[in-house]
């Protein structure tokens, strides 16, 4: 069986998030989405909210598809989990850069696992969810970057937060 990881915070899942998870799962036989933090972001929502997201918006796709959270060394988990490949999604070519050393790393600490990039679709390469959740902090209309349900969930933590622009 060919298990894949697909890691990120989801913080929060964009349509690009998405895409990338579609396309990846059609390369495996089992895709498990890991949701970590990463300690040099702030995130918005806690990992348990960035899950329960992440499941409910995967609740329909084809595939053996899992969301689990993990706080290790991302190959550490990919071995727990028994995968063979890393999925990462590629917007452009600043994140080639920080990508590649990433593979390059990775590679040196477990050379049993590849990973594998996925371009993200033309429409969706702009998507960030730094830029989303900025975007939503400023007032601005994130609708073609997330699902509906993840645009009211980033709406309501923007109210409770205090929009920027209103400060």
């Amino acid at each position: 069986m060919r298990i894949g990881v697909y890691p990120g915070t989801f913080d929060p899942v964009t349509l690009g998030h998405l895409s990338i998870i579609r396309r990846g799962a059609k390369l495996v036989d089992r895709l498990i989405i890991g949701v970590t933090t990463n300690p040099s972001k702030s995130p918005m929502f806690t990992v348990e909210e960035r899950v329960a997201a992440v499941r409910r918006e995967v609740a329909g796709l084809a595939g053996d598809v899992h969301v689990v959270t993990f706080n290790s060394l991302l190959m550490d988990f990919a071995d727990r989990e028994g995968a063979s490949v890393i999925i990462r999604g590629l917007r452009a070519v600043a994140d080639f850069e920080y990508e590649y050393q990433m593979a390059g790393m990775n590679q040196q600490l477990n050379d049993r696992v590849e990973t594998a990039f996925l371009m993200a679709d033309a429409a969706l390469q702009p998507i960030a969810s730094k830029l989303v959740k900025e975007i939503a902090m400023y007032g601005g209309d994130i609708t073609k970057f997330v699902p509906p349900t993840v645009r009211d969930e980033v709406l309501a933590r923007v109210e409770a937060l205090g929009r920027k622009g209103d400060k």
